[in-house]
């Protein structure tokens, strides 16, 4: 396509051309039939106006009223062109795509071929340009993001967008991949875990060293209110699709086949590359859950997901219902966290309804306590060593000036999952008298075993198809070696053995979504008032100010007390007001103000998605919430 217009010199013509037809852009399409004789279907192409780096989309227009004069540059050009499209996996499909409408719509219609459900909480961004050497220039092209060197010739399947249709099902997979046995290939690298790269492949990729390095990875989303072509994008350019929005509505195994899939390579790849930290235990249960959905991926067919769904959906961000009852315990608390050290101190504790009071000591627990934690509408995250015997709960409490951060130590096992299963349900507000409460204690309990490492296993248990390069991260391959990862693995993997595919990814995106770090994303910005740079982090109930420094969290803010929150576009500033007259501000550092914005607008836009409209998008109100100044 490109080389004909070339050969027509067209772009040099148009204006000439327009000056004769009155005006009126709807005519052009005329007039290549009549010069031209070109008998062809244009009903896809349209104007883009260079300079204004604006579509021209309104055919019932004049140019005259569109504000076109003389000396535009006006390009007659598809509204749908080619994109390389490198996905979680580190696969590469290349598509074509709208690159006229909006970021969010484009998305859209991806997600519709695609068949991954909720495209709301998924997003494109730009590839992460690395330095590379002079050696490497040949060979570090796709050297991207995650591991997108896995290029399969099967990935290079051009599947054709058509926004406006919906997709139907065949054999539990969308109709258009079951034209050949080339297109369900493509549909298989979809929605089946892909094998592991060589290690010499994974040690190329892109891996964030500090919080700065992830500051910087997020600043490269595109504008979901601005179109392909409005951001530069090209032609065959490569962007990542990523799940943008750590929210995941409605999660179904017998519909979401390739959005389960994908959703746990990024979250494989998020571990595997320090995105986010674990600890040693987490580690060994993550590599263990991945050899086993590797092996369980090899032996399956396409259609796995399709004939093995659970009885009941599963919402991975929504845990069952349990229940707590009144648990009097020797417990230390700790104060809110601080940037020094501090030591935990013995008191006396007690929960009941939703609260936790403590005393000094058990004599005291009749008379006032200390301080009453309210833990309702609070956040709970474990902190967790099993092998070091570290049984933490992290709170995160709502108060007037933000949220405060308490840690809880238990003595064990028992009493963490006793009281980790409390914390957990007053948080709901679910009160002392809810019928669960041992179902909950039973759930952590089982998921501590999973770390556990099992003395009756043989500790001589070798396997020489595990590549534990593949399986850990760099910090871990640097303090193990092989021949020392691989008998803790397969401990691990004794444990989830059973599981079958579905629910090993099922579990695995379980356990990522209870470390304490996940679903952050991270901003450096500079707050009003303030000297030096500080690191904002986004998560999709909270803000946090981060102290650059030393990396600890310094305050927290709740989107539920936030009253309002702007943007000043001239001096690029956000500011946001909370309940309590608290007010902040801040401006954006190595961001434009505009991904905050709508990282703060999209996700207060997910939490109006009810259940009963899981099958409607307000794309108004996404862009009321996310667009600014120029909202749709």
């Amino acid at each position: 396509m490109s080389d004909f217009f070339q050969k027509l010199n067209l772009p040099q013509m148009i204006p000439h051309i327009i000056n004769r037809t009155t005006n009126d852009p709807i005519l052009i399409k005329t007039v290549f039939r009549i010069k031209y004789d070109l008998k062809r279907d244009w009903s896809d192409h349209a104007l883009w106006w260079e300079q204004k780096q604006q579509w021209l989309l309104r055919t019932g227009w004049t140019l005259d009223k569109c504000g076109v004069h003389a000396d535009a540059r006006l390009i007659f050009t598809p509204q749908h062109k080619p994109l390389r499209l490198g996905l979680p996996n580190g696969a590469t499909l290349k598509m074509r795509a709208c690159f006229s409408s909006p970021v969010f719509r484009t998305v859209m219609g991806i997600c519709r071929v695609l068949n991954l459900r909720h495209p709301e909480e998924l997003s494109l961004l730009r590839p992460v340009e690395e330095k590379k050497k002079k050696k490497d220039k040949d060979c570090s092209e796709d050297a991207l993001l995650f591991n997108t060197n896995l290029s399969l010739s099967m990935l290079e399947t051009i599947v054709y967008l058509d926004v406006g249709s919906v997709q139907a099902l065949y054999n539990g997979m969308p109709a258009h991949f079951a034209d050949s046995p080339k297109t369900e290939a493509v549909y298989k690298m979809l929605s089946v875990s892909l094998p592991s790269p060589a290690p010499e492949a994974i040690a190329k990729l892109y891996r964030p060293a500090s919080i700065v390095d992830k500051t910087h990875i997020h600043t490269r989303w595109l504008d979901s209110s601005r179109s392909l072509m409005q951001q530069g994008i090209q032609e065959n350019d490569k962007l990542g699709l990523r799940f943008k929005y750590y929210t995941f509505h409605d999660m179904d195994p017998k519909y979401d086949a390739v959005r389960l899939t994908q959703l746990y390579e990024q979250a494989r790849w998020a571990i595997l590359l320090e995105d986010i930290d674990c600890t040693e235990e987490e580690m060994m249960l993550f590599g263990a859950l991945q050899y086993h959905i590797g092996k369980q991926s090899l032996s399956q067919d396409m259609y796995f997901f399709a004939k093995h769904t659970p009885k009941k959906n599963v919402l991975l961000t929504t845990l069952e219902k349990n229940t707590v009852h009144l648990i009097f315990d020797h417990f230390p608390p700790c104060r809110p966290k601080r940037l020094t050290l501090k030591g935990y101190k013995q008191y006396w504790c007690k929960f009941q309804e939703t609260s936790i009071s403590y005393y000094k000591s058990k004599e005291d627990r009749y008379g006032e306590p200390i301080q009453q934690l309210n833990l309702k509408g609070c956040e709970v995250a474990p902190d967790v060593n099993v092998a070091g015997q570290k049984f933490c709960i992290k709170l995160l409490i709502p108060a007037p000036e933000g949220m405060n951060e308490i840690y809880l130590r238990c003595e064990n096992e028992k009493q963490y999952s006793q009281w980790m299963a409390a914390c957990k349900l007053a948080s709901k507000g679910l009160t002392l008298l809810d019928s669960s409460y041992q179902s909950e204690v039973q759930n952590i309990q089982t998921f501590l075993s999973m770390q556990r490492s099992s003395s009756a296993a043989p500790t001589s248990q070798t396997d020489e198809s595990i590549n534990t390069h593949s399986l850990v991260s760099p910090r871990y391959q640097k303090k193990y070696k092989p021949k020392q990862l691989t008998p803790r693995i397969l401990e691990a993997y004794q444990n989830i053995a059973q599981l079958s595919l579905t629910s090993a990814i099922l579990k695995f995106l379980q356990i990522w979504q209870a470390l304490p770090d996940f679903g952050i994303s991270y901003f450096m910005v500079r707050f009003k008032g303030s000297r030096k740079d500080e690191v904002l982090g986004i998560a999709n109930n909270r803000l946090i100010r981060i102290d650059l420094g030393v990396g600890d969290v310094v305050k927290t803010w709740r989107y539920s007390n936030m009253r309002q929150w702007n943007v000043n576009w001239d001096i690029r500033q956000v500011a946001i007001e909370f309940d309590g007259n608290i007010n902040i501000a801040f401006g954006c550092v190595n961001a434009d103000c505009k991904v905050v914005h709508e990282y703060i607008g999209g996700y207060i836009f997910m939490s109006t998605r009810a259940r009963q409209q899981s099958d409607t998008l307000n794309e108004e109100l996404f862009h009321k919430l996310t667009g600014g100044h120029e909202a749709l």
